[in-house]
């Protein structure tokens, strides 16, 4: 029988970010680059909280907005 011959045998070790490469193409992106809570979806007028909202309700028309 033997050794087995194939690339693995005869290769170099493969390297970090070729590895990363080669697993993209066979399985595609698995992780977002930008994530969730970092994307800006929202216009800043949706961010405020309920509280902020009425505390700037509350401001009378002479103390400006």
């Amino acid at each position: 029988m033997g050794e087995q011959s194939g690339p693995e045998s005869t290769a170099a070790p493969e390297t970090e970010w070729a590895r990363r490469r080669r697993l993209a193409e066979i399985f595609g992106d698995v992780e977002p680059t930008v994530t969730s809570d970092e994307r800006d979806d929202q216009a800043p007028g949706d961010r405020e909280s309920a509280t902020d909202r009425w505390l700037k309700a509350q401001v009378p028309p002479h103390h400006g907005s």
